[in-house]
């Protein structure tokens, strides 16, 4: 007995604890899942403006660029500004990022054994605090990345960004059937041979007040012409209409109610939520013929032909393109429809695709707003149907401050903006613009955004004395030469330079502001191998070469690196043409042996421009960086002035117990914005953000014609 009494107890102790455990697993918080980045994640590839994330060990090596100080451009390595602000050390952490605005200028520093570089100015920046979730913020488990590359959440599942397109619809009808048990209305595919179960029977149905559960929604696509019917389905439909008035006609009142017909996005939701009373008018039974046939033999399913396949867009004509048309009250209802249908024209000779030209629009009165981005449509049809739906926002004509919209928010990686397709702004103007677009122009132009503008009767003789901003399109365009702007006469002619903007805007080789300071020079590097630097000085040397050619964006078509040793001769290590990728340039850096000998600057400055600049590129910008560590045997003077006057910009670098008034001369004037003198070896990368930053500087105040 005692022993029954003891089980009891400890069975009621057991059962209690396990109650309780279950009631504290349900009052657990849940656990944030924080997914973890590569070290070589840049932030701007992120889609979400605010995210927690893991970062790995090793990522503070240089090869992770960081740019700026404490507030830090989107093309950063996140976890390497991580580091550089002290958020985490090298082996890593979780962390919290958020998006902010683009900054005119970041600064360079060094902290945390990470050196970041600075830069002139950029679309977008990040900051980086402790990963502790901030109150009231839902974080989400996976990111969102920009280009094709997924992230997985710990289910398993993929997430990917998918273009927009026009779901191809399954085939439905709708039938009304009567059955002895309680009736509801049912939407059900139709049978090719109805089933010889319980009569069949037409109905008329009457709406009564009852809680039931509400139908299935008709299915929707998208309107593509006058008929409701999809033209691949249009036989079918056909067949099935000449079968139910056959029926019809011998008597059988609303045989098949509402035969297999598509919504389109403009018919209005049905109204019809309560239970239907079914009053039988006529019974329909199963004829002793064949069966009825809807175009179909009694075998087949109901599988329509699918929809051809939308092209993938003009492959020669890769562009991200922005339209910022004219919304104001000046250009009227009538103009603004031919605006549309210019803009319709457009989008049909360029091929949109994803393969090939994206597009986006942006109206602008007083005040711009992005009516569809990069990323929103992915062929032309889609994207005419959103043209023709735009409404006019009236307003001025404010174009500076669409502009500038333009500069700080449409060409971003959240907006389908691909990195490597050129950036084009078109400008609809109707007259003149009510601000100026001068400021706003440059800092787009420096983005690498290519401006055109498409100006329509515009201001006469009589009215120029109206226009805010005297020739404010030559101020706007990426360049004067006519190329980039295109004045039309009339309202009513505009749809004549639908092929000729077309054609400038695919010419990607004339796009010439999408050059940038770090993607268009050819860069070489004449170097200093004589017995006065030293086996490990030499090596630090290549460090500052390999430091400042990482940060340009190299390829064949791109900013491309040669390098030439010299003592009291000459040796070309590699030329132009010779590494197509950023790696395979800094293992040939990192490969160059050390010479030793002489010191014969002017003839290293005659062979780097006959064996290496005599190579450059018509459109290459060819600049010259010179590093020395004593005076030349030669002179240096006449062979500088020769590569000047061939078009060379040249820097120099001097250490140690180099020439002063040597390098001076061998640098492109002015003289303290090209030339730079350290003491010892060791401090050479304190010069490498500055020269990037006088190279895109000097690149950025060209001439524009």
């Amino acid at each position: 007995m005692k022993v029954s009494v003891i089980a009891v107890i400890l069975a009621l102790c057991l059962t209690c604890t396990s109650a309780a455990k279950e009631a504290t697993k349900k009052t657990k918080k849940p656990k944030l899942y924080v997914p973890q980045i590569d070290c070589d994640v840049k932030a701007g590839k992120i889609i979400n403006p605010e995210f927690i994330a893991k970062c790995p060990p090793g990522c503070q090596d240089v090869k992770y660029r960081v740019y700026g100080t404490d507030i830090y451009a989107s093309f950063s390595s996140v976890c390497g500004a991580a580091i550089h602000s002290g958020i985490i050390d090298s082996s890593g952490g979780k962390i919290l990022v958020q998006k902010v605005a683009g900054h005119s200028g970041y600064k360079g520093s060094f902290s945390n054994g990470i050196r970041s570089l600075s830069l002139p100015r950029w679309r977008e920046s990040f900051i980086v605090s402790e990963g502790k979730p901030r109150k009231g913020v839902t974080y989400p488990p996976t990111l969102e990345y920009s280009s094709s590359k997924s992230s997985t959440v710990k289910s398993g599942e993929t997430f990917r960004k998918d273009y927009r397109t026009t779901p191809i619809p399954s085939l439905t009808t709708q039938v009304t059937t009567t059955t002895p048990a309680p009736t509801t209305t049912a939407t059900e595919p139709i049978n090719v041979t109805p089933k010889p179960t319980a009569p069949l029977m037409t109905t008329r149905t009457t709406t009564t007040t009852a809680a039931v559960k509400p139908r299935p929604p008709v299915h929707r696509v998208r309107d593509i012409g006058s008929s409701s019917v999809h033209p691949a389905y249009s036989s079918v439909a056909a067949a099935a209409s000449r079968q139910i008035q056959a029926v019809q006609g011998r008597g059988q009142n609303q045989a098949l109610r509402g035969t297999s017909t598509y919504a389109s996005n403009r018919n209005v939701p049905r109204a019809t939520t309560g239970l239907q009373r079914q009053e039988p008018v006529a019974a329909f039974r199963k004829p002793a013929g064949p069966p009825l046939n809807l175009g179909f033999s009694s075998k087949e399913e109901l599988n329509p032909k699918p929809l051809e396949p939308v092209s993938q867009g003009n492959p020669n004509c890769k562009v991200d393109l922005s339209f910022l048309i004219d919304g104001s009250w000046s250009i009227g209802k009538r103009r603004f429809q031919i605006q549309k249908q210019f803009l319709s024209d457009v989008s049909q000779a360029l091929d949109i695709g994803i393969a090939g030209p994206l597009m986006g629009i942006i109206q602008y009165g007083d005040d711009p707003s992005t009516e569809f981005n990069l990323k929103t449509y992915a062929n032309s049809r889609d994207l005419r149907n959103a043209i023709e739906k735009i409404s006019q926002k009236g307003g001025l004509s404010n174009v500076g401050r669409a502009l500038s919209f333009v500069n700080k928010n449409f060409f971003s990686d959240a907006n389908g903006n691909r990195g490597g397709a050129p950036n084009v702004a078109i400008v609809m103007v109707d007259g003149w613009p009510t601000d100026k677009v001068e400021e706003a122009s440059r800092l787009a132009r420096e983005s690498g955004i290519n401006i055109f503008f498409v100006t329509i009767e515009a201001a006469d003789e009589n009215e120029k004395q109206n226009v805010i901003e005297p020739n404010f399109v030559d101020k706007a365009v990426c360049r004067t030469n006519g190329f980039y702007s295109i004045n039309v006469p009339s309202w009513f002619s505009l749809h004549k330079v639908v092929q000729l903007l077309v054609k400038r805007v695919c010419d990607t080789d004339r796009l010439a502001c999408s050059k940038t300071c770090l993607n268009s020079a050819d860069i070489g590097f004449v170097i200093d191998g004589s017995s006065s630097v030293g086996t490990g000085n030499f090596r630090t040397l290549l460090q500052f070469v390999a430091n400042i050619s990482k940060e340009f964006e190299i390829s064949d078509t791109d900013t491309r690196i040669g390098a030439v040793q010299y003592t009291y001769e000459q040796r070309l290590e590699f030329g132009f043409d010779k590494y197509s990728t950023k790696q395979d340039v800094l293992n040939a850096i990192k490969r160059i042996n050390y010479w030793s000998g002489g010191t014969s600057t002017g003839e290293a400055i005659n062979y780097a421009s006959e064996h290496l600049f005599s190579k450059s590129k018509p459109n290459k910008r060819k600049i010259m960086i010179l590093i020395t560590d004593g005076r030349s045997y030669d002179d240096v003077r006449v062979p500088a002035m020769t590569a000047h006057q061939n078009g060379v910009i040249a820097y120099s670098i001097g250490i140690a117990w180099a020439a002063q008034d040597e390098l001076e001369a061998i640098a492109t004037d002015p003289d303290k914005e090209h030339s730079f003198f350290v003491d010892e070896f060791d401090n050479l990368y304190k010069f490498v953000s500055k020269i990037i930053q006088n190279i895109c500087t000097e690149f950025n105040s060209q001439p524009r014609n």
